[in-house]
């Protein structure tokens, strides 16, 4: 695997991404048409009105399942930031920080990280402009 930089450091699930949601979508989509071409049928809308609504519930577990799984990984990262700058400085986190602002430092390298850490609170800089002012990436290959 070649060395995660801010270009490569978004992670994709190719099941997920690229298979298992455009298959859903194309499945309610499906099932809406199907439900329209049945409409004056009442032998057929029901089970059409029901595929509808399994396909719609899919699709929004599907979309929780990642929701949750992610304010997980984001709860975890906080901890993990907050320790490693009360390891190095002694104090906590600037509680200004947001969390995607907090999530977007633990690229920094250890070196970089406190000073990036302050600056980030007194600017209030974007998750964006910080992996962009991030000059040795810490890779982080666990986050899905």
């Amino acid at each position: 695997m070649s060395t995660q930089n801010y270009e490569n450091h978004r992670q994709y699930v190719t099941i997920y991404h690229k298979v298992i949601l455009p298959i859903v979508m194309l499945t309610l989509i499906g099932s809406i048409v199907n439900l329209c071409q049945s409409w004056g049928d009442h032998q057929r809308i029901y089970s059409a009105s029901l595929i509808v609504v399994l396909s719609a519930c899919l699709l929004f577990t599907l979309f929780f399942a990642r929701v949750f799984a992610l304010k997980a990984q984001d709860r975890a990262i906080r901890a993990d930031e907050n320790l490693r700058h009360f390891a190095m400085t002694g104090k906590l986190l600037d509680p200004r920080l947001s969390v995607p602002q907090v999530i977007a430092l633990r690229f920094a390298s250890d070196e970089e990280f406190v000073a990036l850490a302050r600056k980030a609170a007194e600017e209030n800089l974007t998750n964006d402009a910080i992996k962009r002012a991030v000059k040795n990436w810490r890779a982080d290959t666990y986050r899905a």
